[in-house]
């Protein structure tokens, strides 16, 4: 049996969504070196493409990224095992993040497809209510392929009087909402941010400051800094290319070290975790580090540790960090997963 906070769940896609994984699969991991041993598919459901979990309870949430959207809800045991406690439809299509908010009251999904971001509350075991509220984006940007509509990529809930941050990359925008916690309905906070045309935000990190978040662009391989202000105003403090290697490159993850000092990228096309050092100005670049597979779509710092799932190489990663440098360097074999998507310490 792994000891309650060893267990990782990875998601993925399954074939509902042409990928190759079953479910929700179970990973041991051995804090000292960071191993990883497989322990199998936890939870068969369609296409769980992005996990979380509640803040206080042992449950996990997925997000089942189908045309008809839906979110399912797991208690979580301590071997790792999952107990199914209820799913819901989105009411949009493609749901591709979602998080939960720091109280614990509610549960924010980001709909890829429906360009849309919806609201379920959450009881006192975590299990999902009727949906309290469905946003729609508005609007397009400048790539006719990828930006023909709204794409809510990213739902980012903020603490004390921080407001929900909601990534589009369909409309080049990062929206802001206040939750009205009786209703449970979202309360928009104007004027949303804009990125310069066909930037195509995808993903937002905090810092761990409170004064700072950085985004990936997935469109224009960027990273783009801001400073966050005490009431949430967000100003645009600079851009760097996400990646100096030569070739097609589409920024995926992004998040701050728990210390402050350090910004990773993950860029898929060429394959790399950027690392950059955030100092008061724009961050600037370290080192770039290959991942073994071309697609690496999310990782998580967790400890000394990174853990890098790679889509299509079918694969999870591990490195060890280094404290001083920020560098993360390969350990180990990688773990054998169909499809990854996601890692959930």
């Amino acid at each position: 049996m792994a000891g309650r906070g060893e267990v990782v769940h990875i998601g993925g896609y399954t074939a509902h969504s042409g990928g190759r994984g079953t479910g929700i699969v179970a990973a041991r991991r051995d804090p000292g070196t960071g191993e990883l041993t497989m322990l199998g598919t936890v939870a068969v459901t369609a296409s769980p493409s992005f996990l979380t979990r509640h803040p206080t309870l042992p449950v996990l949430y997925a997000a089942n990224e189908l045309p008809t959207g839906e979110v399912s809800a797991w208690r979580v045991d301590p071997d790792g095992g999952l107990t199914s406690i209820g799913s819901r439809p989105t009411g949009g299509a493609d749901p591709c993040h979602l998080a939960v908010a720091p109280d614990g009251t509610h549960l924010f999904v980001a709909n890829y497809g429906g360009g849309s971001v919806t609201v379920f509350p959450l009881d006192p075991a975590g299990v999902p209510g009727e949906r309290s509220d469905l946003v729609e984006h508005q609007g397009h940007g400048a790539d006719p392929e990828r930006q023909e509509r709204a794409h809510a990529h990213m739902v980012a809930p903020g603490s004390g009087r921080q407001p929900l941050l909601a990534v589009d990359l369909g409309t080049d925008s990062i929206y802001r909402y206040d939750l009205d916690a009786a209703t449970g309905r979202l309360v928009p906070r104007a004027p949303r941010v804009r990125t310069a045309p066909g930037v195509g935000p995808r993903h937002l990190a905090r810092h761990p400051d409170g004064e700072r978040c950085y985004v990936s662009g997935e469109l224009d391989g960027s990273v783009l800094a801001y400073g966050l202000t005490g009431d949430g105003a967000l100003h645009q403090q600079g851009r760097v290319a996400a990646s100096d290697r030569a070739g097609h490159v589409q920024p995926s993850e992004i998040a701050v070290g728990a210390d402050g000092r350090f910004l990773y990228v993950a860029n898929r096309g060429v394959g790399t975790v950027a690392v950059f050092a955030l100092g008061t100005g724009r961050p600037e670049l370290v080192d770039e580090v290959e991942t073994g597979g071309e697609w690496p779509r999310h990782f998580v710092l967790a400890g000394d540790h990174l853990y890098v799932a790679d889509e299509r190489a079918d694969m999870v990663r591990t490195f060890r960090v280094d404290r001083e440098t920020g560098v993360p360097v390969p350990v180990g074999e990688p773990l054998t997963v169909p499809s990854p998507t996601c890692v959930l310490p």
